[in-house]
């Protein structure tokens, strides 16, 4: 920075000075945005689901939609026929090709989850549905979607988490 006068010296350090500040309130910003996130994680489990306003919701699948339409959470939706009117229920992503099929129109369901907006639309975010004389567990109780393994007789069915993690303790 050359300066030639006095007060365009002035003017420059001020210039870089107040470009210096905006930086460093736009870092002080997005802490404290991360920090606002991270809380409503530990306290509702995932940021759309709030456990604290679990409900069930029992039906009749009308409908088992595999490729969602943009905008809304990915993974298998099923549209559900309950004294509450139409349902979208949110399954996600990690659905045996088992449980998909047996999944079809007409099967009756017993839902657990939370109710969500998202982009202006109601989504059920299950955590545990029951079917056919099975129970299968979606979710974490803090909202966190479960990977079902296939093919591993001493796991199969079982629900682990994305992370990676072996329910009994190790790496997978």
């Amino acid at each position: 920075m050359k300066c030639t006068g006095l007060a365009k010296c002035r003017l420059v350090k001020c210039i870089w000075m107040l470009a210096g500040l905006g930086g460093l309130a736009a870092m002080a910003v997005v802490p404290l945005s991360a920090k606002a996130v991270a809380e409503e994680i530990a306290q509702r489990g995932t940021v759309g689901y709030d456990r604290a306003h679990e409900i069930t919701v029992n039906g009749t699948v009308q409908e088992a939609v595999a490729k969602a339409p943009l905008g809304s959470p990915a993974g298998v939706h099923l549209m559900v026929a309950s004294p509450q009117g139409l349902v979208d229920a949110h399954i996600g992503p990690y659905l045996t090709k088992e449980t998909q099929e047996a999944l079809h129109a007409g099967t009756a369901v017993e839902m657990v989850g939370a109710m969500e907006t998202v982009a202006g639309k109601q989504y059920f975010l299950v955590r545990q549905v029951s079917f056919g004389g099975r129970v299968l567990n979606v979710r974490t109780a803090n909202g966190f979607l479960l990977q079902v393994r296939e093919g591993n007789s001493r796991h199969r069915g079982a629900a682990i988490q994305k992370s990676g993690m072996d329910p009994n303790g190790g790496a997978r």
